[in-house]
Order: C-alpha cells, then structure tokens, then sequence
C-alpha cells in the first residue's frame, strides 16, 4: 500500500501523533504491552546492559529549529515550513558557553533545515572559534538552491571548515522524490554539484561531504559499505558527483514514519523486524551513550530521537542554562521500544551503523 506523501506536518494538521505522549502510547501498548514482543528495557536486561550509561561525552548535537523547506514522508522532526519553533539567539549563547567549557570533540548542529534559522550564520562563526573538532552541519541539500539568499551556502560552509552530512535517499530521481518530494532529486544533484565545485567530496580534501541513507518503506537498509559503492558508483557515472561515506541510517517509529506505519499497516511487522534483527553488539554504541541532544528552546535529551518523544535526561540537569557535564554524565539513559531501531543489525546512529 503506497502513501502519498505529506504536505504539512502533523503539528500542522493537529494530528494525535504530533503528541509525543500518543506516540509513546502506542509504543508501550499493543504487542508490547501483551507481552507478544519484548520491551527494549527487558530485552537489554537479557543481555546483561540494563541499564544504559553514557560513556564519555563526545558529540553536542544542537537542534537549532524545527522550520524546513522540505515535507519528507519518514521525518522523526516532523519539520516543515509551517513549524515556527526556532532557538533564539539567547539559547544560543547559553550553547556557546557550553561548546567553549565542553569535553566534547564534535558539534552538531541539525533541524529541519538549520541554516534557516536567522542567526545560523553568527551562531556557526562564533561556534567555529571554539576549537571544535568536527562541526557538522546536517543540511538537506535543497536549501542550498531554495532561496537566492542561501545560494553562498556551499563558499559559507568552506569558509569555516564545516563537515556537511547531507540527507539523500536515492541515487535515481524517482525513489527520492517519493520520499522528499517532487524535485528534490534535481535540486539536491545541483547542491551536490556546487559543493564538489569548491573542493567538498574529492578524494584527498579536508572538506567532508558524507551522505545519509534512510529507506523510503518499511525495512532495514542494506549493508553500508554496499549500498556505499552502489552510491558512488552511480554518481559519478551520471553526474560526476564525490562525496566521502555514506552514513545507513535505520528509520526509527516516531512522528511522521508511525504515522506512515500505521496508516500502511506496517507497523506491527516492521517492530518486529527491529526486534528480531536486535544486536546486543550495537548496544554498546548507540549514539546516547557518547551524545547530549539539545533542542531548539535549550532542553537536554539523550539524543535527537528521545527529544522528539520529549523524553528529557534523568538527570538534576534538564536544561542547558544549568548545564553541569559531571552531573550528566552520571545518569541512566531513558529508552523505550524506538530504541530497537538504533539497535538492529550493524545497528544504527547519525554517524551511521555502530556495530
């Protein structure tokens, strides 16, 4: 059963599951709550790793506004142009003084389409002198030919060394634009292209350009390291398009992908299909184990997907006005089932498969 894709998110169309708490409903209830599959927190109890402790903090991953030029039908933001929360310029300094004081090694910023919030620019160019190893801007690509204002993105980027993590579902124009919509394939090749143009993506250059898979149905990605060669193979064969990895990344039951789920009726087997391809191996990696996840108005969560079900940290320190490193670092990480999709096969994080 196919499913059009969306024009507006759920928040927009006042959806039950633009609600975190109806989300988590529905995966604590039904094959979980009789007992039919395993809770995540039983399942890892199994395997001797309940509960789950963060390790040593490497990544910030900062969520500078739910705003998107996009309407992609699997988005766990469930962003859109008609979302409005944006991270005021005060958040941002509270994150500044952080990124400055942090243990941290790399600095994430995502959204939506983060360079659409109207500080991103000052808040990258303050961000950039903190010494940051690896500042990653997750851009979906389009933005850089949205709007003639955003055109500069690509020199921006170069200018401060920033690693671009760009979402592209396909190598063909047909299964991307079912996923993203119609023409974002085309625009998304031109972005890729003009990013080449300045040196991002070649072999030996410093400017990382990684790509992000998600499948567009309700199934596991393929092997990385394949779909990898497949990838680069047909771009540079048709578009004479570089770019450095590829990143396979698991789409996980929250927001617009349940809401896909369920109305394909998939729901039920594609949990199933998480927890049968659980890798207590992959546990271990799982990106809230190295990550705070800070949203857009300064609250903490163990990662981007827990901020999505407003799931914040189990920890005295809540928001990033009172944040203490010592203090998080010592707390349990709060799961529920959609954890079994960072978990299956080589498992899956923002950077990628884990195990």
């Amino acid at each position: 059963m196919s499913v059009t894709t969306t024009k507006k998110s759920l928040h927009k169309r006042h959806d039950d599951l633009a609600q975190a708490n109806k989300q988590l409903e529905i995966l604590s209830g039904g094959i979980f709550a009789d007992g039919e599959l395993p809770t995540f927190a039983k399942k890892i109890k199994e395997t001797g790793q309940f509960p789950l402790r963060p390790k040593k903090l490497e990544i910030l991953q900062i969520n500078v506004g739910y705003m998107c030029n996009q309407v992609c039908e699997h988005c766990h933001v469930d962003a859109g142009p008609d979302r409005k929360e944006i991270m005021t310029w005060e958040t941002m300094e509270q994150c500044l003084e952080v990124i400055k004081n942090t243990g941290a090694h790399t600095l994430d910023l995502t959204g939506g389409a983060p360079e659409m919030n109207p500080n991103f620019r000052r808040f990258v160019e303050e961000a950039s002198k903190a010494g940051i190893k690896d500042f990653i801007v997750r851009s979906n690509l389009t933005i850089i030919r949205a709007n003639k204002k955003y055109h500069d993105l690509p020199e921006f980027f170069k200018k401060h060394n920033v690693h671009v993590v760009s979402s592209m579902p396909h190598w063909t124009r047909g299964k991307t634009d079912k996923q993203r919509g119609e023409g974002v394939f085309d625009k998304s090749i031109k972005a890729l292209q003009e990013l080449n143009a300045v040196g991002y993506g070649m072999p030996d250059s410093d400017l990382r350009l990684d790509l992000v898979y998600n499948p567009n149905g309700a199934y596991l990605p393929s092997d990385q390291a394949g779909m990898e060669k497949d990838f680069k193979k047909a771009l540079m064969e048709d578009f004479g398009i570089q770019f450095h990895n590829l990143f396979a990344i698991t789409n996980l039951p929250i927001a617009r992908f349940l809401d896909y789920l369920i109305a394909s009726e998939n729901y039920e087997d594609y949990m199933y299909q998480l927890v049968e391809a659980y890798n207590p191996a992959a546990v271990a990696n799982v990106m809230c184990t190295n990550t705070i996840s800070i949203s857009w108005d300064g609250w903490l969560y163990d990662c981007d997907f827990n901020q999505m079900l407003d799931l914040k940290v189990n920890s005295k320190v809540k928001h990033i006005s009172e944040y203490n490193e010592d203090l998080l670092n010592d707390r349990n990480i709060i799961i529920s089932q959609h954890c079994y999709g960072c978990t299956a096969g080589a498992g899956s994080s923002c950077q990628g498969t884990v195990a």
